[in-house]
């Protein structure tokens, strides 16, 4: 199985089945994150939509100088910051709706209750707070990674998730208690 990054050399020489291949590993992914960050089911799919495409159009000038998955939730992030700043949209859409088209990755909701107050505490925190704590909890992206995705240094991560996880800690206080 070919790495992303040298699925990405092959489309920067016209393998548009490399890029199909690189929807596919992060397609959902995507999708989750951004739902996650502007609380809107179309907003999400469009921003993932236009993500792939910027990925698509920079192909060529692609240099793997982060892991490419780094280099896509950078875009994505990006993206999603943009929605926001002309959007000030709230948690909305029906995610059981979507999810249930296929097995989630993600599936840590025992039951409609908690997902809705995750969701709401997630949406709740400040931009760069919501940004870090969906990648670094929900993507897996490290430290460093995330710092590279959100251009902060690895210090300036940690105070982001630590005062995250403190809102979202005293947020869902009483869900944690059960």
């Amino acid at each position: 199985m070919p790495s992303d990054e040298e699925l990405m050399s092959a489309v920067a020489e016209g393998d548009l089945s490399a890029f199909e291949q690189l929807v596919r590993r992060y397609q959902r992914s995507g999708w989750n994150t951004a739902f996650r960050l502007v609380g809107d089911l179309h907003a999400a799919e469009d921003i993932v939509q236009e993500a792939f495409l910027r990925v698509l159009r920079a192909a060529p000038r692609y240099r793997p100088t982060a892991a490419f998955r780094t280099y896509f939730f950078r875009i994505l992030t990006r993206l999603c910051r943009n929605h926001r700043r002309r959007n000030v949209a709230s948690p909305s859409g029906d995610l059981d709706a979507w999810v249930s088209q296929g097995p989630a990755p993600e599936d840590i909701a025992s039951s409609q209750e908690v997902h809705s107050s995750v969701n709401n505490a997630l949406a709740s925190l400040p931009a760069r707070q919501r940004e870090a704590v969906v990648l670094r909890y929900y993507e897996g992206l490290s430290y460093g990674e995330i710092g590279w995705v959100m251009g902060a240094t690895r210090k300036g991560v940690e105070r982001l998730l630590a005062r995250g996880r403190a809102a979202l800690a005293n947020k869902l206080g009483k869900l944690l208690e059960k």
